[in-house]
C-alpha cells in the first residue's frame, strides 16, 4: 500500500513541477531542519506554489498508514533548531487564541483526557531520509473545534517552547490525521521528540511539524513571518 501510494505521490509531484515550471532540485533542496542548506535555497514562487498545491490537495483524504510490523524504531533522526528546551510538564498550558470565540488554556491532563488517535505513517524529510512512525495524541481539529474559530480563519501559527515558529493552511490543520502528538511507538514522547506535543501529519514535509507547541493562533491572514525556514526561502504549504 505504501509503494502504491510513493509511486502515485512522484507522478503527482512531477506533474507539478512541469505545469508550475519549477525545478524539482529546488523542492528537494528546501529541507527541514540544516542551517547549510540556507545558502542553497533561492526564493521560489511562492504564490504559484500555493495556489496550485491548494487546488490538488484534498481536506479529507485520508493517507494509507501502515501496519505495526513497518515501524521504524530508529530511523527519526533528530534535528535541532536550538538547544532541547526544559519543560516542566507539571506547569505545561497548551494555548489557542487568536480569531477565537473560546480561548483555551490545556494542561496536559486535560489533553490526554480527549479521545486518543494513534497512527502509524511516513515522516518525511527532505534532507533525504523518511521515518514510519507511531504517533499517538489528539487530533489538532478536536482542539480546534473546543476554540470555536470564527468563520474567516484561513491559517494557523504555531510557537514553540525553543523558539521555532510555523504556519498552516487551515484545510490542513483540520484534516484527520493532522495530531498534537505526545506518543512515539507507543510509549511516552521523548523530550528530544517533541514533548510534551509536536505536530505529527502525513501531508506535510518534516519542518511543518513543530516539535514542544506552546501555543497555537488563529488568524484570518497570513503574516509576513511565515516560518523559520519558510522566511529563509523554504517552501510555506510543503504538501505531501
Amino acid at each position: 500500500m505504501g509503494l502504491i501510494r510513493n509511486h502515485r505521490l512522484q507522478l503527482t509531484r512531477r506533474q507539478f513541477f512541469q505545469i508550475s515550471g519549477l525545478s524539482g532540485v529546488s523542492f528537494l533542496l528546501a529541507g527541514c531542519g540544516t542551517p547549510s542548506f540556507e545558502d542553497l535555497v533561492g526564493k521560489l514562487s511562492e504564490p504559484l506554489n500555493q495556489k496550485v498545491e491548494a487546488l490538488i490537495f484534498n481536506p479529507q483524504k485520508p493517507v494509507p498508514e501502515f501496519p505495526a510490523s513497518e515501524i521504524q524504531p530508529e530511523a527519526l533522526i533528530v534535528n535541532t533548531f536550538r538547544a532541547t528546551p526544559i519543560i516542566d510538564q507539571q506547569k505545561y498550558r497548551l494555548i489557542v487564541d487568536g480569531e477565537v470565540n473560546n480561548p483555551l488554556s490545556l494542561s496536559m491532563a486535560e489533553i490526554q483526557a480527549l479521545p486518543l488517535t494513534s497512527m502509524i505513517i511516513r515522516h518525511v524529510c527532505v534532507e533525504g531520509w523518511a521515518a514510519i512512525v507511531q504517533w499517538g495524541g489528539i487530533r489538532l481539529k478536536e482542539i480546534i473545534t473546543l476554540a470555536q474559530p470564527k468563520a474567516n480563519v484561513k491559517y494557523a501559527y504555531f510557537k514553540s517552547a525553543d523558539g521555532y515558529y510555523e504556519s498552516w493552511d487551515i484545510a490542513s490543520v483540520l484534516h484527520p490525521q493532522t495530531l498534537l502528538a505526545y506518543q512515539k511507538n507507543g510509549e511516552p514522547l521523548p523530550i528530544d521528540n517533541g514533548a510534551p506535543l509536536r505536530l505529527a501529519s502525513p501531508i506535510k514535509l518534516g519542518y511543518k511539524q513543530s516539535k514542544w507547541v506552546t501555543q497555537i493562533t488563529l488568524a484570518s491572514y497570513l503574516s509576513p513571518f511565515k516560518g523559520y525556514w519558510e522566511d529563509q526561502g523554504y517552501e510555506w504549504f510543503a504538501g505531501l
